[in-house]
């Protein structure tokens, strides 16, 4: 009853036949024992074993001499489940750099540090399709640039890359931005400055340096101009770009646009209107209360408060501009953090899969295929603390601060603009696009029936058409 279970550890050329080992005493501690094996030479030869015992437990805890057996196979298959579930199905055990995961028409280019996955596909360069391209078709004549949204890649593009090319009889471009698809991801400690005076260069995962890519792709493509198409997230790159460069984009084309438009329509006839309003009323005040004392009174006492109130605003707002550094600072910590990382490997493995789905509005449209062109890129390494510098970079930015808001500026987009949405978008719902048409002087809206917030993906035909007669 006071023995110890232990394991036997020996070394001898017939451990094959351990089982048939004529006796085995019982022991205690860690004891040298010598046992005599049969061998295949015959039983009378010995094979001097030095067995060890190592104690693991008492007899008193276990129930049974197999039951700490079956509790350490019971943990390595729950540890060997998790491991080939992985995340989103992808195992995460065997993550590897992004161009070993390339298909044959995969292209990479540096810029700024960063190797930028790209892909391209020239009508121009298919003689036999050139042929077959329409006068009307060649006098586009411009390339184009595709950028995709949140959590998607290239890959989302491949369907309609070729058709376009046909549109528009020029080259078609369309790269990952940092954090997604086979672009590299940046460790952004060895990105930093060096610290001799050099200035920091651009974060990889913001905005700035998205529009600075898709610009950086209008000189790769020689050309002077070029037709960007965004969708989702990827048309605030879009605009975004036009406002750093207008003179390079010949119009846009936003798909299902990720953009929060404003709920006042024709904001400067409106203002004009409360203008004279205001004008109105004023002149008739005038008119009725001049010469009354009390009334100018009133109006000196009013700008006296006017002017307390305003330097008061001013303490205030700088007292609020120091907090939100510090909130900004806090935030980039928390987002930065190990937990933050973990967080969204749980949101990417519970919602990924479902997130695509849910993009489509016939979900039986959503193949294998399309799985895995949305997952695939989960297998590069670092994928999960790119997507985390990727949120506090977008949650963070301070260089819009400078800027007016974009729902403020878009009144002032002058090149010619389709926004493209489906009715059944689940997303981003189809009356944001109605709204964000009508602050776009000028714009044109098309909204394809019985589709969700992948027209590009799931109705290519009426997407090409579409594209085709803005151009």
């Amino acid at each position: 009853m006071g023995s110890r279970a232990g394991v036997w550890v020996g070394v001898c050329p017939d451990l094959v036949l351990l089982k048939n080992c004529r006796k085995v005493s019982s022991f205690h501690g860690g004891k040298n024992i010598s046992l005599s094996f049969p061998s295949r030479f015959g039983s009378d030869t010995k094979c001097p074993t030095s067995l060890k015992c190592f104690p693991v437990a008492s007899a008193s805890s276990l129930s049974g001499s197999g039951a700490q057996y079956t509790g350490s196979e019971q943990l390595l298959d729950v540890q060997t489940k998790q491991k080939r579930k992985g995340i989103a199905g992808i195992d995460q055990d065997e993550l590897v750099d992004p161009k070993f995961l390339a298909d044959p028409d995969s292209c990479f280019c540096e810029f700024r540090g960063v190797e930028i996955h790209h892909k391209v596909y020239d009508a121009q360069s298919q003689a036999h399709e050139a042929e077959a391209l329409s006068s009307q078709t060649k006098k586009v004549g411009l390339p184009m640039i595709l950028l995709h949204g949140f959590g998607a890649s290239v890959f989302s593009w491949n369907r309609v890359m070729k058709p376009l090319a046909e549109v528009i009889g020029s080259k078609v471009v369309a790269f990952d931005r940092p954090a997604f698809g086979l672009t590299s991801r940046v460790n952004l400690f060895g990105h930093s400055s060096s610290g001799n005076g050099e200035p920091r260069p651009i974060n990889p995962y913001s905005m700035a340096f998205a529009v600075l890519a898709t610009l950086y792709f209008i000189n790769f493509l020689a050309a002077e101009k070029a037709i960007l198409v965004g969708h989702s997230a990827g048309c605030l790159v879009a605009v975004d770009a036009y406002f750093e460069a207008p003179e390079r984009v010949a119009a846009m084309i936003l798909v299902a646009p990720a953009i929060f438009a404003p709920r006042t329509i024709k904001k400067g006839v409106m203002g004009s209107l409360s203008g004279e309003d205001n004008q109105t009323e004023e002149d008739s005040s005038n008119s009725i209360n001049l010469g009354n004392a009390f009334i100018q009174l009133f109006r000196m006492l009013s700008k006296f408060a006017k002017f307390i109130s305003q330097a008061i605003m001013r303490v205030v707002k700088g007292m609020v501009g120091m907090f939100s550094s510090l909130y900004k600072k806090f935030l980039s910590a928390v987002l930065r953090s190990a937990f933050a990382v973990m967080l969204v490997r749980m949101v990417i493995d519970k919602f990924g899969v479902t997130a695509v789905r849910n993009a489509w509005y016939d979900a039986n449209q959503v193949t294998e295929h399309v799985i895995q062109g949305y997952t695939k890129p989960l297998r590069v390494k670092g994928w999960d603390k790119a997507l985390v510098e990727y949120t506090a970079a977008m949650l963070t930015d301070t260089s819009s601060e400078s800027k007016p808001p974009l729902a403020k500026r878009l009144h002032e987009i002058s090149c010619p603009v389709l926004i493209v949405t489906g009715d059944n978008d689940r997303i981003v719902p189809s009356w944001n696009a109605e709204r964000l048409s009508r602050a776009i002087p000028g714009s044109c809206l098309e909204v394809i029936k019985h589709c969700g917030h992948l027209p590009h993906e799931e109705k290519v035909d009426e997407f090409v058409s579409i594209v085709k007669k803005f151009l």
